[in-house]
């Protein structure tokens, strides 16, 4: 072998054997906490890209971690939502895919704008067919507790807060049809009786993120959800839609702002303004939640933890 390779191959077993460490069943449990659970969004792609290897490695780590649920945050199916409870593709984006025995428990969804493009009714009547799929309405809250901890869940529908689905009623039928001003009151007054040890509020738009999407989208988020936001002692605004993880901290905000990155297909990224980290990974990510400690862990698809989000009292 050339003595000039030797230092260059060295350093590749030393990268791979550090890949494979980082990997480990005992690194995951150590992430567990008193208050575990599980986000993921963007999924629905039939199987394709890496949904299926990021579903299995939801499930190993489950395995591992013992989440009490799955937050789903919107576009389980791509591209045109489903047609009804029935629709073949609940078999072929969810639940044929989504098998492991460790992640048959509790999944909290939203609506995504995909899902507007089909029947969001019937998004919310799956909660009647499956046993696991738990979404009383459009938006809602869920209370988690376990030894001590409390952390409340506020699950908004972003869809309908957003002109330009609401200005394309031939593409979105629903969105215009929903009360912005009764979903925007509830958050308010949801927000203010909270008393839980940690609040997060998920929904599928980003209110602040870099994106090349309609910049209409963030400035509408900005001036609905973003002002209740403001007001009120939120730990993470978590979301989907972008297809990248990124976590970002806006001057003078006390809320630190997520954006989940899509387990089947991601895509690129760069720093914006209030930027703390970002990559275009696709994957899920993890939080645990203690007494004086949350914590919410970005994963790649092969199981690294690429940034953690701390928050602490």
């Amino acid at each position: 072998m050339n003595k000039n390779k030797r230092p260059f191959l060295m350093l590749c077993l030393l990268f791979a054997a550090m890949t494979v460490m980082a990997q480990t069943a005992t690194e995951w449990k150590a992430l567990k906490s008193d208050v575990n659970f599980f986000l993921v969004n963007d999924m629905g792609r039939n199987g394709y890209y890496d949904q299926k290897p990021i579903a299995e490695l939801m499930g190993r780590m489950a395995d591992e971690i013992g989440p009490e649920c799955v937050v789903a945050a919107g576009d389980v199916h791509h591209f045109e939502g489903v047609a009804s409870v029935k629709d073949p593709l609940w078999m072929t984006n969810y639940e044929l895919i989504y098998s492991h025995p460790e992640l048959m428990l509790p999944w909290y969804p939203i609506l995504g704008n995909h899902e507007y493009r089909g029947n969001t009714q019937a998004v919310i009547d799956y909660s009647a067919v499956s046993r696991r799929w738990e979404m009383p309405s459009r938006y809602y809250t869920r209370v988690l507790e376990d030894d001590g901890t409390s952390v409340r869940l506020v699950f908004i529908d972003t869809t309908p807060l957003i002109g330009k689905y609401r200005n394309e009623s031939s593409s979105y039928p629903d969105a215009c049809r929903q009360d912005r001003d009764r979903q925007t009151q509830w958050l308010d007054s949801v927000l203010t009786a909270a008393r839980e040890d940690w609040v997060i509020v998920i929904g599928h738009h980003p209110v602040y993120a870099e994106t090349p999407k309609d910049g209409s989208e963030r400035t509408d988020m900005q001036s609905t959800v973003g002002t209740i936001l403001s007001r009120h002692n939120v730990d993470i605004y978590a979301c989907g839609h972008i297809h990248n993880f990124q976590h970002l901290r806006p001057q003078g905000s006390r809320t630190d702002f997520v954006v989940n990155s899509s387990a089947s297909l991601s895509r690129k990224v760069r720093p914006t303004e209030g930027t703390v980290f970002c990559s275009p990974e696709p994957g899920f990510s993890v939080i645990a939640a203690g007494k004086k400690e949350l914590r919410l862990h970005m994963i790649d698809k092969i199981g690294h933890i690429l940034h953690t989000v701390t928050r602490s009292k």
